[in-house]
């Protein structure tokens, strides 16, 4: 199939995609935040030509012919898929870098098909562990150059036209406002009680002493149920103006929907390149710029935050070593003090060329999950973390990537994010435990990380007997 190319008449994407959202593996990956450097495009997809699921090790292939399923690595099979539909693509210069491909949400869960870890958190049956479309048309936007495309990869020029009119056509029939939310009431329970997640925070803590790991993520789970009548995408769009964030994205898989306003990069792929920025040590934002001034220089001088973003540096080397060239690996930027709408964060930037016998998947697989949401050493810590929290993780500190046609990839670390079930919402916060790591304050940190998602609900919400410093919480 040949790429056929349309230019569109500038739109907003979100009024694009509000006409596309209720479509089952309708994607939105929203540059939410165009004052970050990094947020230069936005891509929006639906009605893949073929789905990829997988769950406990088994991967369920679903297209318009057949469903199939199988045991073995998801990784490999959703290769194998990707170039089964298109062996290969040259990437269209000038247009944005996606261009068609696989996109969807990797769950943290994925590592277990590639280490053996332990089963002793609760499992979530009808949670799937990868959830991926491959999509031969997407509507990509470049907010640089102020210009918008639909790129189609049909066998000739008339079923690209024709792909093209019918996706025209809902979106001229898209309503003319977004849809508004209303705010709702929510009575917010944790998986956690205070006692106990510091308690957890000790134990970790204890593990360092012992030898057994350097550091170790700990996150803390709040659920929710839903009022009548809520609409996951209104909430959406009001979230995104609570909380901008560059690596935004929404995804509806029918009953499950992903809603994420992640500031972490995971890993990006182009032309060769790859790129990766783990987000280690946060301070929340305040109201008053004096004290927000004392929080950053507070966060920029700390030995145990800056010791935090180094070791997952190393530990991100040492995976991206596996596939990239020798002696390209390269850190440009250590521990840089980034600002967002709710908290500040130290943010490194670590960059590779790619071997030639190795794909942007091989890149995904091998650094999965992500170093700054495990703690390092990484299959140790992974044992820790399934021991001390109650729930397995799902989606939360997995990736909502794309890896085109053309081999390019982008993706995300899945923090800051809703995962909604039917009349069911839930999202985790958590922070790495070092060894000199202090209970209290790591208990607080993740209600500095909370509190945008807290208060882009509105109205009023519960958090039960959780002991926080409500001055912080509602600072910014």
């Amino acid at each position: 199939m040949t790429p056929f190319i349309r230019e569109l008449r500038l739109q907003d994407p979100l009024r694009v995609f509000a006409a596309l959202e209720h479509l089952p593996y309708s994607l939105l990956f929203d540059s939410a935040d165009l004052n970050h450097p990094n947020a230069r495009y936005s891509f929006i997809v639906s009605h893949p030509i073929e789905t990829v699921e997988a769950k406990d090790g088994i991967v369920t292939i679903t297209n318009w012919e057949e469903q199939q399923k199988s045991e073995g690595n998801p990784f490999d099979i959703l290769k194998e898929r990707l170039e089964h539909w298109i062996p290969e693509a040259d990437t269209v210069r000038g247009l944005p870098p996606f261009q068609g491909g696989a996109a969807g949400y990797f769950g943290y869960d994925l590592g277990r098909n590639l280490e053996t870890i332990p089963a002793l958190a609760k499992n979530n049956d009808d949670m799937p562990d990868m959830a991926v479309g491959i999509y031969d048309q997407v509507i990509a936007f470049d907010h640089e150059k102020n210009q918008a495309w639909i790129i189609t990869h049909a066998d000739n020029y008339h079923n690209a036209r024709r792909k093209q009119d019918y996706l025209l056509g809902l979106i001229a029939n898209a309503p003319e406002t977004l849809p508004k939310y209303e705010g709702a009431e929510m009575d917010w329970r944790s998986n956690f009680e205070a006692d106990e997640y510091m308690e957890s925070v000790q134990k970790i803590i204890d593990y360092i002493h012992e030898g057994d790991i350097f550091q170790a993520n700990l996150s803390q789970r709040f659920d929710a149920d839903l009022p009548d009548g809520f609409d996951p995408f209104a909430h959406y769009l009001n979230m995104r103006v609570v909380n901008p964030a560059p690596f935004a994205s929404y995804m509806n898989c029918g009953t499950i929907k992903i809603s994420s306003a992640s500031p972490e990069r995971f890993l990006t792929v182009r032309d060769g390149q790859i790129e990766t920025r783990p987000i280690k040590g946060t301070k929340p934002r305040s109201g008053s710029p004096s004290i927000d001034k004392t929080y950053r220089e507070a966060l920029v001088n700390s030995e145990k935050d800056r010791a935090e973003n180094t070791m997952i540096v190393d530990l991100l080397r040492n995976d991206l070593s596996k596939t990239c060239v020798p002696n390209t690996l390269k850190v440009a930027e250590l521990c840089k003090l980034e600002t967002f709408a709710s908290v500040h964060h130290l943010v490194s930037t670590i960059r590779a060329q790619l071997k030639a016998d190795k794909t942007a998947i091989d890149v995904l697989e091998t650094c999965f999950p992500g170093g700054s949401i495990t703690g390092a050493p990484k299959i140790r810590a992974m044992e820790i973390i399934e021991e001390l929290e109650p729930t397995r993780r799902g989606p939360y500190c997995g990736s909502m990537s794309y890896i085109g046609f053309n081999g390019a990839m982008d993706s995300n670390i899945l923090i800051r994010t809703l995962v909604y079930e039917r009349r069911h919402v839930s999202f985790q916060v958590g922070g790495g435990i070092v060894a000199d790591s202090c209970p209290d304050s790591e208990y607080q940190e993740t209600f500095d990380k909370a509190e945008a998602i807290f208060r882009s609900f509105g109205a009023r919400y519960g958090l039960g007997d959780a002991e926080v410093d409500h001055d912080i919480l509602m600072a910014g």
